[in-house]
């Protein structure tokens, strides 16, 4: 369907070649000489771009386009004028106008401010378009061959970026949703060849062969920022996505200076171990071994697992032999979170503050919870897109400005992220089994070795072990465990909801990231 233009001007016939240029070039122009006409004629058909003379009789330039912006406060507005006055370029930098021509205009020039304008979102999407599918290829060849943990990285905020970008093209999509799912297949089979050896080689730094994990986060990215005389602020922002942070992101450039580095989620990618794994600095089994009664402490329940998170800091930050000043939170509703924005300059008081953040992961479980969140965010995008909203009117974006201002250093990550659970796979375990989705830990658990990764020696991962015939298994890519018993039932009722616990990209390749006021 053509683009309509509306062009106003009192010397209209004199502008005919001009038009008749533009209607060649697939544009639909209507014309008129008075601003009056202009919004009478806006009033009836829906334009995409309007062409103003400033200076017509009777209704000006000006304020036909105030009567415009009444009606349509979106469509974009070209100011024609005799002269190039300082005005008219702080009204276009204001957004009042997209643009202004300086008359005469000849026609190749309104030729190329109509396509800057109508055009350009549509030209960048087809580019972007091209450069996936010209791209494609590249990724799959990856794909077959044998990635790092750090090339897992970059495939990962390779798809993330087209996933991000790729708004239009229906076709591309697809094909971008197909690769996604191959990709994270892939990368299964890596973590599952390779997690062991991780965990075996622990008391060595990361290096080439294995990523940074949960439990090393504070000692590689805390703890180097204390001691300089600036406070730090670590916010842990539960079941945050990648793709989420880049959202925020987006909002928190202009008030700081950001670095961005990678971690991996311990497995289970859930917030008994993954989240206790980073304020301890230890896994699981260490935890465990440690803290007996604090991890037996009810064990079905992993909010009750957390309660300790200040005193495992602390702890962790003693045996560094570092003691400072330190205040930790747990962020649950909005009226803490808007407690905590207002009181930030208390806990600039402190060399460190530690944040916990449960909206999002809040969020995520309410999606699935809720038909009309299942509605609102249907797909990855629209769910990113909610998270987004949600973060620009919070209390945790007041809480960043107020930040921005302030000497300090903000360290941002989180424990695990989630996936759209949109497979079932059978799973059978005795009536002791754990109840999440994504994971389960019990004595004999049987499932399809396709759709799971088994532990059958638990320390082997990291993990505690309750007996010699105690083992977990993890879900990968998008599976979710269902039992035979009422077994539709259930499979409709977790189906497409967002879960974490398995492995997958998702939930298990995190952004941290160092923020720097820039005030």
């Amino acid at each position: 369907m053509a683009s309509r233009i509306l062009w106003a001007d009192d010397e209209i016939d004199f502008l005919r070649p001009h038009i008749l240029f533009l209607e060649s070039k697939g544009y639909d122009v209507t014309s008129v000489t008075n601003g009056s006409d202009a919004v009478d004629q806006f009033r009836k058909t829906a334009f995409d771009l309007v062409l103003l003379d400033e200076q017509m009789p009777g209704l000006d330039g000006l304020g036909t386009l105030d009567e415009i912006r009444k009606l349509s406060p979106e469509v974009p507005v070209v100011m024609i004028t005799k002269s190039e006055e300082e005005r008219l370029m702080e009204e276009a930098l204001g957004g009042q106008i997209s643009d202004y021509l300086t008359k005469p205009v000849n026609p190749s020039q309104v030729l190329l401010t109509c396509k800057r304008l109508l055009d350009s979102s549509r030209l960048e999407s087809e580019k972007i378009s091209q450069d996936y599918l010209q791209s494609f290829a590249a990724i799959s060849a990856r794909l077959h061959g044998r990635l790092t943990h750090e090339d897992w990285v970059d495939v990962y905020e390779k798809l993330v970026s087209f996933d991000m970008s790729l708004e239009s093209d229906d076709g591309a999509r697809q094909v971008l949703e197909d690769q996604f799912r191959d990709a994270n297949r892939a990368f299964c089979r890596y973590v599952e060849e390779e997690y062991a050896e991780w965990i075996a080689s622990v008391d060595s730094p990361p290096d080439d062969d294995r990523p940074l994990l949960s439990h090393e986060v504070v000692g590689k990215h805390v703890v180097p920022e204390l001691g300089d005389g600036k406070p730090v602020i670590f916010f842990v922002i539960d079941c945050m996505r990648y793709d989420q942070w880049l959202e925020f992101e987006r909002l928190l450039y202009p008030l700081f200076a950001i670095e961005r580095e990678f971690h991996y989620s311990i497995l289970p990618t859930s917030t008994p171990y993954s989240r206790n794994a980073i304020f301890s600095g230890l896994l699981p089994l260490d935890l465990a071994r440690k803290y007996p009664e604090m991890w037996a402490d009810g064990e079905d329940d992993e909010h009750s697992r957390n309660r300790n998170e200040a005193e495992l800091l602390r702890d962790q930050l003693r045996r560094r032999h570092l003691s400072p000043k330190t205040r930790y939170a747990k962020i649950i509703g909005t009226n803490e979170g808007r407690d905590f924005a207002a009181s930030i300059n208390e806990y600039l008081q402190n060399e460190l503050s530690a944040i916990v953040v449960n909206f999002v992961d809040i969020l995520a479980h309410s999606r699935s919870d809720s038909a009309v969140l299942k509605e609102i965010a249907p797909d990855e995008r629209a769910y990113r897109a909610l998270t987004r909203t949600w973060f620009e009117h919070s209390w945790l974006f007041q809480a960043f400005q107020s930040l921005a201002a302030a000497d300090c250093t903000v360290i941002v990550t989180t424990d695990h992220g989630a996936v759209r659970s949109l497979h079932e796979t059978k799973v059978i375990g005795d009536r002791d089994t754990s109840t999440a989705l994504r994971y389960k830990y019990g004595r004999n658990l049987k499932s399809d070795d396709r759709h799971a990764i088994f532990v059958r020696n638990p320390e082997e991962f990291g993990l505690p072990s309750k007996g010699r015939s105690s083992n977990f298994i993890i879900a990968k890519e998008d599976y979710y465990f269902v039992y035979p018993t009422n077994y539709n039932r259930f499979v409709n009722k977790y189906r497409d909801t967002m879960q974490h616990g398995g492995a997958s990209m998702e939930e298990m390749i995190l952004p941290v990231a160092r923020l720097t006021p820039k005030r």
